[in-house]
């Protein structure tokens, strides 16, 4: 018993700053998701304070409603209202996209760099320089590059309009954060690689293994527990994806992500907002609860099985 109250003076003070970092905003903001937004009353014309909403905030982002003189009425096509079903696309559409290029991209460099070679330490500083530069220089870096009149239209020869054509301004954001964020994914997977003996290379080599088969069999299973949670946090960071689209695409609808909408609605009307924002950290805390519960068991899984075969 002294022991466990001893325990709980070192935890406490952790606890109390969690509660009020993380548990105060968050219990506020759901609060305010039902409360009204002061504004124009439609239905009397008169400037109203607010009250209780219950749950029409909620449903005016999930059932894309919006309230007029004459009723509820689906919100007209423009609206931010009209926007979430689409922001949520595009917000799994960058996740999908990104961290499946990072992942191979990153594999492939990582095992660059984790061979042994003039020059090594040179290459992984170099590498490392994207992830370094703030994301609004790389936004804005990318920008110019996307002009009509930029970088890559005249080195590709083409006439694309990359920051106003939808699907042209989605992929050049997709390569926009690839090329920013790969060399953490290789660092992180760099690490991993690190801890794999030399030795099981070694004797595979003696057994008559080719490169790939070494590849297949030793380094992609030995790899895994770090390559999933190199899976998972990139996953988590792509889902809260704001400033790299709202810098780089100037306010393209054709690349609103949850996070922009949450924004640009702030300035309508904060409850209005609260509600966006709890419905997208749920989203988000879903998506995390099966990755953990998907990739972190098969994490632990693995690390046992290299346990037993160790």
């Amino acid at each position: 018993m002294q022991r466990s109250g001893k325990a709980w003076l070192f935890i406490l003070p952790v606890l109390v700053a969690l509660a009020l970092v993380i548990g105060y905003p968050v219990a506020s903001a759901v609060i305010m998701s039902f409360q009204k937004d002061s504004g124009i009353d439609p239905a009397t014309g008169m400037f109203v304070e607010g009250g209780n909403a219950g749950f029409s905030n909620y449903t005016h982002w999930l059932f894309q409603q919006c309230n007029t003189p004459g009723g509820l009425i689906d919100c007209p096509t423009g609206t931010l209202g009209s926007q979430f079903w689409a922001a949520v696309g595009i917000t799994l559409f960058f996740a999908v996209i990104t961290v499946t290029l990072e992942a191979t991209l990153g594999l492939g460099m990582a095992m660059v760099m984790g061979k042994s070679f003039r020059g090594r330490a040179l290459l992984r500083a170099a590498v490392l320089i994207p992830w370094a530069i703030p994301t609004a220089v790389t936004a804005r870096l990318w920008e110019f590059m996307f002009q009509y009149d930029g970088v890559v239209n005249r080195v590709l020869g083409t006439h694309i309009l990359w920051t106003t054509d939808p699907w042209a301004s989605r992929f050049a954001v997709v390569l926009a954060d690839v090329w920013k964020t790969t060399p953490f994914m290789a660092l992180l997977l760099l690490a991993g690689l690190q801890v794999i003996p030399a030795d099981v290379y070694e004797a595979a080599k003696v057994d008559g293994a080719s490169a790939w088969q070494r590849f297949i069999r030793i380094t992609l299973p030995l790899l895994k527990p770090a390559l999933l949670v190199a899976i998972l946090f990139r996953t988590m960071d792509a889902l809260r994806m704001y400033d790299l689209p709202a810098i780089m695409m100037l306010g393209n609808p054709s690349t609103t992500t949850l996070s922009i909408l949450v924004v640009d609605q702030t300035r309508s009307g904060t409850n209005s907002a609260a509600a966006l924002s709890t419905i997208t950290f749920l989203l988000v805390f879903a998506i995390a609860f099966v990755l953990v519960k998907v990739l972190g068991a098969n994490a632990v899984r693995t690390q046992e099985e290299q346990r037993k075969a160790a």
